[in-house]
């Protein structure tokens, strides 16, 4: 049924938006509950890799994965360059590699030094070791979408890392913060 009274909206007027718009946008977006990842990949024998939240499942035939990157990113850069990447779903106890890797300013070389990583067999990407699961794969389309690249890529190899003993106790992130999932 629907409810009585009005919704107090701010509306958004004209093509290019206010600072306030964006603010206000930035404020309420961060109550989105998203799990953490990071993205990766190698071009010149160099690794690049990031925090991200803006990922998702796209299709299971054939298994399909996109990722939103910010088009003037180190990272969002060398994924368009170089048509493979992996995603490395992070586990709570992961939290401070999420930190570093989402910081600005991140030095090029020795980016993963305090990192704990393999490389993805298919791809050579970085794999985050305990990760509660991975995926390699192969980009298919990328597709601009204001500020960011939106990556759409085909699975072309994937599994878990997280010993099975464990609770899988997936980063969230909420409210512009970390969070644990309460299981």
């Amino acid at each position: 049924m629907e409810s009585p009274g009005t919704l107090d909206a701010h509306r958004l007027d004209g093509e290019q938006p206010s600072q306030a718009d964006i603010d206000l946008y930035r404020v309420l977006s961060a109550d989105i509950s998203a799990g953490v990842a990071v993205v990766s990949t190698s071009l010149r024998k160099r690794d690049y890799a990031a925090t991200v939240t803006a990922f998702l499942s796209v299709s299971d035939d054939p298994p399909t994965m996109l990722v939103s990157l910010y088009a003037g990113s180190r990272i969002g850069e060398a994924v368009a360059a170089t048509g493979t990447w992996a995603l490395s779903l992070l586990r709570s106890r992961h939290q401070g590699a999420a930190d570093w890797l989402a910081s600005p300013g991140t030095p090029v070389e020795g980016l993963l030094a305090r990192v704990p990583y393999r490389r993805g067999p298919a791809t050579g990407s970085v794999i985050l070791d305990g990760s509660i699961a991975y995926f390699e794969l192969r980009t298919v389309a990328i597709h601009p979408a204001a500020t960011h690249l939106l990556v759409v890529g085909e699975v072309v190899a994937l599994g878990g890392d997280a010993p099975g003993s464990e609770v899988p106790d997936p980063l969230i992130h909420f409210a512009s913060a970390y969070h644990r999932l309460a299981l």
